[in-house]
């Protein structure tokens, strides 16, 4: 079984409610499903109430002791695959992984082909029905990848 990481800017929105869909629906695909902000503060905190109030409303949720935390770029190399919530954190991540490692660092939505290569927009700084339409893009693509696994089509070096 594989190892996933989900990443967004500050790990307290977007990439903590894809480390909770992931965790619900694809639980038996990755035996590790973990979160990291490419700017998260180092000092970890929760995940934002809106965040947390619109996983309880989708009927998911994190663990009690969750803490945000700040991608490590050794740690990179540990994760099958990386999906990143936007085109800025691909590059970003890209620049801090080894070049071997380029390859399993995507898009979370290549696995939403009416999306592909679209950032998932940040909510923060918007309404609350913005962490809710995230969500259903997320699971969309959790949707897709386990999809794709049930048909054999996700591979892992």
């Amino acid at each position: 079984m594989a190892a996933l990481l989900l990443v967004c800017t500050a790990n307290i929105c977007r990439s903590p409610m894809a480390e909770a869909i992931f965790k619900a629906r694809l639980g038996d695909v990755f035996k590790t499903i973990a979160s990291a902000g490419v700017h998260a503060d180092p000092r970890g905190g929760p995940v934002d109430a809106r965040a947390a109030a619109a996983l309880e409303r989708h009927k998911y949720s994190l663990e009690r002791k969750w803490r945000s935390r700040r991608v490590d770029p050794e740690q990179l190399g540990q994760y099958d695959l990386v999906l990143a919530m936007e085109s800025e954190h691909v590059e970003s991540l890209r620049k801090k992984a080894a070049p071997e490692h380029h390859a399993r660092i995507l898009m979370l939505t290549d696995f939403v082909p009416e999306m592909a290569g679209e950032d998932i927009p940040d909510p923060y700084f918007g309404p609350v029905a913005g962490f809710d339409a995230v969500i259903g893009m997320i699971e969309r693509a959790a949707h897709r990848l386990l999809t794709e696994s049930r048909e054999g089509r996700l591979k892992f070096n």
